[in-house]
């Protein structure tokens, strides 16, 4: 594997661009992520495809590639009879599938191994609403497994943790608690709506509590729309390096079961993001590779320097 620069040290002297949706784009190539394991099935049953997915990001120009871990706890694929050891086996295999693709296509790149938040395990959707059944110290006793087995992957072929998606407090308190002292280097990213948690907390707050983690690397949101975007990425930029990777802004028809309108994601926000102080950009759901590719060329042109 090529030597590479931290990712905290790249990002302190240039922007990074991130991937786009890896399950948007696994979908596009045929398969069902219908299931409560979402992309994390395909980890036990077409590891392949999670490599292809993320050596076609990389080819369309991200520097990270997040891993298809999201989904993947203890309790989740317990209750489809996983047992532990073969869940901590596709934690791994997570890791080392966006190692393999970024060895190949990118050397030089980075792999974040994603942590996804207690709401995607319960697959009810309270990942956008924060409504969460455990107090701080239960969300820490969930996290705790997973994170040992990902912090444990960073420097043997992860790079950083993306602590993504998280919609409240409470949580946000968690996963800081378990990164404080480790000593492994993570983002934290929000769902947010119009400058608040999903919760309904400002947003500030959460930002306010990363700063003092030295292991965070960067704060800031995704899976949040476009518009939202602008409002969060000033709050997280005040506080230092931002990650920003908003999904397409598009909505869920629950009738017909699809997505409408057109997407709002343009790689000319970019600009605004990194005045706002954005370090790490890319995409959520529903942005393809070539929305990553608009963006990167954005960022090479200069314009938005």
């Amino acid at each position: 594997m090529t030597p590479h620069a931290s990712l905290r040290d790249t990002i302190a002297e240039r922007p990074v661009v991130l991937d786009g949706g890896l399950a948007t784009l696994l979908e596009r190539h045929g398969h069902d992520l219908s299931s409560d394991l979402w992309s994390a099935r395909l980890l036990r049953d077409d590891p392949a495809a999670i490599e292809r997915a993320h050596r076609e990001f990389f080819a369309a120009g991200a520097e990270v590639a997040t891993t298809a871990s999201y989904q993947v706890s203890f309790e989740g694929f317990g209750a489809t009879g996983v047992d532990r050891d073969e869940v901590e086996l596709l934690l791994r295999r997570s890791v080392a599938l966006a190692a393999a693709a970024r060895d190949e296509a990118a050397p030089g790149a980075w792999v974040a191994a994603s942590v996804g938040p207690y709401g995607a395990v319960l697959a009810d959707g309270s990942e956008y609403r924060g409504d969460y059944d455990l107090d701080v110290a239960g969300l820490r006793a969930f996290h705790r497994p997973r994170l040992d087995v990902l912090a444990s992957t960073v420097g043997e072929g992860a790079d950083v943790l993306a602590i993504e998606t998280i919609p409240c407090l409470a949580e946000v308190e968690a996963v800081l608690a378990e990164l404080d002292g480790s000593g492994v280097p993570a983002w934290l990213s929000l769902s947010a709506a119009a400058g608040r948690t999903r919760a309904g907390e400002h947003l500030g707050e959460a930002f306010d509590m990363a700063a003092d983690v030295a292991e965070v690397i960067a704060i800031g949101i995704n899976c949040t729309s476009p518009v939202d975007a602008r409002d969060a990425v000033p709050l997280a930029g005040a506080h230092g390096a931002a990650v920003v990777y908003p999904n397409s802004g598009q909505s869920w028809n629950a009738e017909t079961r699809a997505w409408e309108g057109p997407s709002a994601f343009s790689a000319e926000d970019v600009a605004a993001w990194l005045l706002a102080g954005a370090r790490l950009v890319g995409g959520c759901c529903r942005v393809a590779p070539e929305d990553i590719t608009a963006l990167r060329d954005v960022l090479e042109a200069g314009r938005a320097l």
